[in-house]
């Protein structure tokens, strides 16, 4: 049995005994944040139990170390919907040590590519079309230093309301252990900006 067949099979069961019912909440966050956090497997259950959150308590988004690549790319778009459109006061980047990002070999990866297929035409026509595929695909060096990269990115992003706490953390993936890298609220206090909370519920 495939693992697509094996989740059809749950998730009939898991409908029709309405196991769903202690997980019905709204599209808001009740405690009003957004995490953009790691797709590493070790965080899927580990990083809301180390925050104490529950279904419905924040918007989470996620991408590979946590990285915003992009100042108007898919990950910054969620972020601002999130905070224009479902109500999130607050933003929370957290990265995690032992990151598979950091140890990326982007060069590796390509031959990956090649092995399973990819054309070296087609590598060769990305990189003529003005992606250097090669830095796109590149990891990072030092995990707070990419948390705080993208925490930076996205306090100082022009869409970005300025009174928007940023946080930066990092979490240990074996013991959920959090370690505060960039506070938000006394960032925005040395600024001098007033932090922003909506009234809406």
């Amino acid at each position: 049995m495939s693992a697509l067949d094996d989740i059809l099979s749950f998730n009939e069961s898991f409908v029709k005994f309405k196991q769903y019912e202690p997980y019905i909440t709204s599209k808001f966050p009740d405690k009003k944040i957004v995490i953009l956090t790691c797709m590493d497997t070790r965080l899927v259950e580990l990083l809301p139990k180390a925050m104490n959150m529950r279904n419905g308590d924040a918007k989470i988004v996620k991408s590979a170390g946590a990285i915003v690549n992009h100042p108007f790319g898919a990950v910054m778009r969620s972020l601002l919907v999130a905070v224009y459109e479902l109500q999130a006061d607050e933003v929370y980047v957290i990265g995690h040590y032992d990151c598979g990002m950091s140890a990326i070999d982007p060069h590796q990866m390509v031959d990956h590519m090649i092995e399973r297929g990819i054309s070296e035409e087609i590598i060769n026509t990305i990189n003529y079309s003005g992606v250097d595929l090669i830095e796109w695909l590149r990891g990072f060096g030092d995990v707070d230093e990419s948390i705080q990269k993208s925490v930076d990115l996205i306090r100082n992003h022009p869409l970005m309301p300025k009174g928007t706490p940023v946080h930066g953390l990092a979490i240990e993936p074996n013991t959920g252990k959090l370690n505060l890298l960039s506070d938000g609220n006394v960032y925005l206090a040395e600024q001098g900006i007033a932090m922003f909370k909506s009234t809406e519920e």
